[in-house]
């Protein structure tokens, strides 16, 4: 062996290793296009909740139309109720407001106004017509926070225990009212 050559690698290392420089890349770029292809079809509103199946939160809030008064979940035990988050600046919460009412026979609504203006509050509903048995005021969004409220409008169905059952995330739409959120609330009725 030459002095020049007594360094170089045997040729068949330099194969193994070129195939090895171009191989890596190209298995994580074809990983990374399954994991984001994936991803096209799931359902963002799909986003499970670690509150589903637990106690409800507390809170002690004021009602938006009589801040002396204030409600905890634990004025709603023994009911199956819904919470309702919404906001007068909320664009979605206009959206679904109208489908609202469809809800008012099958448990007590619960509105949960997340960080808005008293003022905003009231003239929305107001305006909007109120589907809510009452509102709380959660102006600085903490309840909201607890409950794990990724933005609004989102729904929450709790059942009689004060336990978690349902979380709609995002704006309710007639298939979700009919097919999901009124038979889950039929059904925790009848136990």
């Amino acid at each position: 062996m030459t002095p020049e050559n007594a360094s170089a690698p045997p040729p068949r290392a330099n194969k193994h290793l070129f195939r090895l420089i171009f191989a890596a890349p190209l298995a994580i770029a074809i990983a990374l296009l399954i994991a984001f292809s994936a991803g096209l079809f799931l359902d963002p509103r799909k986003v499970p909740s670690a509150l589903i199946g637990k106690p409800a939160p507390h809170f002690k809030l004021p009602l938006l139309n009589d801040a002396a008064k204030n409600i905890t979940p634990a004025d709603m035990k023994g009911k199956v109720w819904m919470l309702n988050v919404w906001a007068s600046w909320c664009a979605g919460c206009r959206v679904e407001h109208p489908l609202l009412p469809l809800l008012q026979n099958e448990a007590p609504l619960i509105g949960l106004n997340y960080k808005d203006k008293k003022p905003d509050a009231v003239e929305w509903l107001n305006e909007q017509g109120d589907p809510y048995d009452f509102s709380l005021a959660d102006a600085r969004g903490a309840a909201g926070l607890e409950w794990g409220v990724y933005g609004v409008p989102e729904t929450f169905v709790i059942d009689a225990k004060g336990i978690i059952r349902h979380k709609h995330i995002g704006i309710l739409d007639l298939r979700a009212v009919k097919e999901e959120i009124i038979p889950l609330l039929q059904s925790l009725r009848q136990h």
